[in-house]
């Protein structure tokens, strides 16, 4: 069976959950907290840190509202 080719996206993704997971922690929010405050699912939340999810621009919208910091802070 072939594999799928490498994802040339993921460490941009990976790069942009980890800066969520830092504003996140620094605002003391856990995943559930922000899952909660924004309509999604902890699940979800857990995959965008971890950089497997696409993220809408209304979710990291939501998410940038929820954890106190810029947009772009979170995705530079």
């Amino acid at each position: 069976m072939p594999t799928a080719p490498p994802d040339p996206l993921f460490p941009r993704r990976r790069a942009i959950g980890e800066q969520i997971r830092v504003a996140r922690e620094a605002a003391e929010l856990s995943q559930e907290e922000v899952a909660n405050r924004i309509g999604i699912d902890r699940p979800s939340i857990v995959l965008i840190e971890a950089g497997t999810r696409n993220a809408t621009i209304n979710t990291l919208l939501r998410i940038s509202d929820v954890v106190g910091v810029p947009l772009a802070q979170l995705v530079r």
